[in-house]
């Protein structure tokens, strides 16, 4: 079998850069798109350390034509686009919904969902010329539950998963499968700046019937697993990796 070339945006932190180790560990041909050269170029020495064939593409998921460019620039180089990982995401102003506004919204939606909306609209288009494909979306427990403080976010989250659901009967019949990993508490730096303190931290791992935090590496053997063979009949699918929070 040929070696998967997989795209994934929000590629150098977090599950974005842990999916891309494990691809490139898979032997998986391997396109990180973020918006920081020095992380980029520095994640994509490492993954070719590992043996695979990587690239770093700038490009900001909110602007249509970056993200034309980078799933162009990875068919160019690499002949296909096999996978795409769509990761970048931002957990907005966090507060009340008192304290949200019309720039709060945008500022969240226009990278959880509005990103999500280009970045598979670009993917569908070449994926549908090869007759195959897998995307993946990450999305959160937060996209089918709420959470007092994070309205806006929450939001996003689910309409992330019903753009999964939707878009994944468009395209059945064109050999794609559309997927959503959806992660509990995983120790990144966006649920830092997510709970705030140690203490809040603290207080959602009690939410965790598992009674800690999940780790990047967890989620992105998932994503592996879901863009893989071994999964070829699941699509439309939110595959919940929260140690049991979503019960």
């Amino acid at each position: 079998m040929n070696a998967q070339v997989v795209l994934i945006t929000g590629g150098l932190t977090g599950i974005g850069r842990a999916a891309a180790v494990a691809f490139a560990k898979k032997g998986a041909k391997v396109v990180v798109a973020g918006r920081r050269d020095e992380a980029g170029v520095a994640l994509v020495k490492e993954l070719r350390s590992l043996g695979s064939e990587a690239e770093f593409i700038k490009a900001d998921v909110r602007k249509e034509e970056d993200i034309r460019n980078a799933v162009d620039k990875t068919v160019t180089r690499f002949g296909r686009l096999d996978v795409a990982v769509n990761n970048a995401a931002t957990e907005g102003q966090v507060g009340p919904i008192t304290e949200q506004t019309a720039e709060s919204y945008a500022a969240t939606f226009d990278t959880n969902v509005l990103g999500v909306l280009l970045s598979m609209k670009h993917e569908v288009r070449v994926m549908q010329k090869q007759g195959s494909g897998n995307i993946i979306n990450i999305s959160s427990t937060y996209g089918h539950e709420g959470a007092a403080g994070a309205s806006v976010y929450v939001a996003s989250k689910h309409a992330v998963e019903g753009i999964t659901k939707s878009v994944a009967l468009e395209v059945v019949k064109s050999g794609i499968r559309v997927n959503a990993v959806a992660p509990g508490p995983v120790d990144t730096g966006m649920l830092t700046r997510f709970t705030g303190t140690p203490e809040n931290k603290a207080a959602l791992m009690t939410t965790v019937p598992m009674g800690r935090l999940g780790a990047s590496k967890e989620q992105a053997d998932a994503i592996v697993f879901i863009a893989s063979d071994e999964a070829s009949f699941i699509t439309g699918h939110i595959l919940n990796v929260d140690g049991g929070k979503s019960h």
